[in-house]
C-alpha cells in the first residue's frame, strides 16, 4: 500500500460516498487515477465499500461471545451453523484460552438474553467446554457495524442454525422477537 492507495481508503473510511473528484483533490491525483487505484483495491479485495449501521440509532443491543471450544472438529461445525445468522455480525478465531470471539447483536433486551441461553445461541453448540456473554454498553471510535441485513429476509419455517423459534417458550411468551431469517419474526430488523 502506498501513500495514495493509502489517502483513498483513509478519505473512504470517513466517506464512502465522497466523488472521485473529491478523492483526487484529496490524494492529489487525477480523478481517472483514482478510479483505476480503487478498482484495483477492489479486485485485489483489499477492500470493499459496503454499508455499516450504528446500532445504537436503531436501538439494537451488541454483544461479546467468548468461547473456548474443545476442537477443531467442534469449531468447524458452530462456524458452518452460524454462518448465515443474521445476529451474528463477526467471529474471530483467536489464539488463547477462548478460541472463538463473537459479535452478536439483538433487537432488545430479552431477545439478547435468549440468544445467550436459548438453543439458538452461539453457546448452544456441542463442543464448547466454556463460554461468556457481555452486552456491549459504549462503542468508542465508530459506532458503526457490519450487521449482516441481507440476511434478515424472514422467508424460512426453521432458522439457519437449525432452530425452529415458533415452539420456544421465550418466543411464546413474547420474550424473544425469533429469527430475523424466519416468517415467525417478530422485530425491526
Amino acid at each position: 500500500m502506498d501513500e495514495i492507495d493509502r489517502g483513498i481508503i483513509s478519505e473512504l473510511q470517513e466517506d464512502g460516498r465522497k466523488s472521485l473528484e473529491e478523492l483526487a483533490r484529496k490524494v492529489g491525483y487525477t480523478s481517472m487515477g483514482v478510479k483505476k487505484r480503487l478498482q484495483r483495491l477492489i479486485q485485489k479485495g483489499a477492500i470493499r465499500i459496503s454499508a455499516s449501521i450504528n446500532p445504537f440509532l436503531y436501538k439494537l443491543f451488541p454483544a461479546i461471545v467468548l468461547l473456548e471450544m474443545e476442537s477443531g472438529e467442534a469449531m468447524k461445525n458452530l462456524l458452518e451453523r452460524f454462518k448465515d445468522c443474521p445476529r451474528v455480525i463477526q467471529i474471530y478465531k483467536t489464539i488463547g484460552g477462548y478460541n472463538l470471539i463473537a459479535l452478536v447483536v439483538a433487537e432488545n433486551l430479552d431477545t439478547l438474553e435468549s440468544i445467550s441461553i436459548e438453543k439458538c445461541s452461539l453457546r448452544s453448540g456441542a463442543g464448547i467446554r466454556r463460554s461468556e456473554f457481555y452486552p456491549i454498553g459504549d462503542i468508542h471510535f465508530s459506532p458503526y457495524l457490519h450487521i449482516r441485513e441481507y440476511l434478515t429476509h424472514k422467508n424460512m419455517k426453521i432458522a439457519p442454525c437449525n432452530v425452529d423459534c415458533k415452539p420456544c417458550k421465550r418466543f411464546e411468551d413474547g420474550k424473544c422477537v425469533g429469527c430475523p431469517a424466519t416468517i415467525h419474526y417478530r422485530g425491526t430488523l
